[in-house]
């Protein structure tokens, strides 16, 4: 008989805001398998969901999380400091899932954050973090290599000098930090971080549902082409935007 893996991936919808929570407290929600596949099918349930705009990623309790639970991998061979395709192929299909589902996608970081949390995050559109939490890429410290685009994403945000320092030092900074040097968008006392990130999402889904996907697309195109491609990319691309009239009549 088939075991059915127990609930770490925890959804609920609120006005048009679902927040997904990673749900392992116990553990500081570290990643397995199961979370990822769970997280997946979360994350494209909710990208078809049309009563939902934005989408708030966060953890339970004193971690948004610690990062792959290397207990869970067993005995398997980390070959050329790879995790390998029991978590790459399920890690690949959820940061593909948060990059590119037409909701923009909040990381509420309120707590630790390490390696493959940290790539997580940095899939989101917009990191909002805790001034206390604690982040960090340590893959070096483990042997690891990323693999869910850290050596990408980082780079972008904090720049290339920064970005060398954190991975090469494997570096704890502070979700203060993290504002200070780009790669959050936002950092508040703890005490305000629900209250931030839900006044943040209810002034984004007032705003039209085609144009913030057109934006999320393009900011894709962006970062993952050259300049160059990136502007002839916007210039050719349509997008089914059906409220643009109504929003810009009392303007015009």
């Amino acid at each position: 008989m088939t075991s059915i893996p127990a609930a770490v991936v925890r959804v609920e919808r609120d006005g048009g805001v679902a927040t997904v929570t990673l749900d392992r407290p116990d553990a500081l929600n570290a990643i397995t398998r199961d979370m990822l596949l769970q997280l997946g099918a979360a994350l494209e349930e909710l990208a078809a969901d049309e009563s939902v705009q934005v989408v708030v990623l966060t953890g339970e309790g004193r971690a948004f999380s610690a990062g792959v639970d290397l207990k869970a991998l067993g005995d398997r061979n980390l070959t050329d400091g790879a995790v390998g395709d029991h978590l790459d192929v399920p890690g690949r299909a959820v940061i593909t899932a948060l990059t590119t589902m037409p909701k923009v996608v909040i990381a509420k970081v309120n707590g630790f954050c390490f390696t493959g949390a940290l790539e997580l995050a940095l899939a989101c559109d917009l990191i909002v973090v805790a001034d206390e939490a604690k982040l960090g890429d340590t893959h070096a410290k483990f042997g690891l290599r990323p693999s869910w685009g850290m050596s990408q994403r980082l780079i972008r945000l904090a720049g290339v000098a920064r970005a060398r320092l954190l991975s090469y030092t494997a570096a704890t900074f502070t979700g203060a930090q993290a504002a200070e040097w780009g790669i959050a968008a936002q950092a508040v006392p703890q005490a305000e971080l629900d209250e931030t990130v839900r006044a943040l999402a209810d002034t984004i889904r007032s705003h039209s549902a085609g144009a913030l996907a057109a934006y999320k697309d393009l900011y894709r195109e962006a970062l993952d082409g050259g300049l160059a491609d990136g502007l002839a990319y916007e210039a050719a691309t349509r997008y089914p935007i059906e409220d643009t009239e109504k929003r810009v009549a009392g303007f015009r």
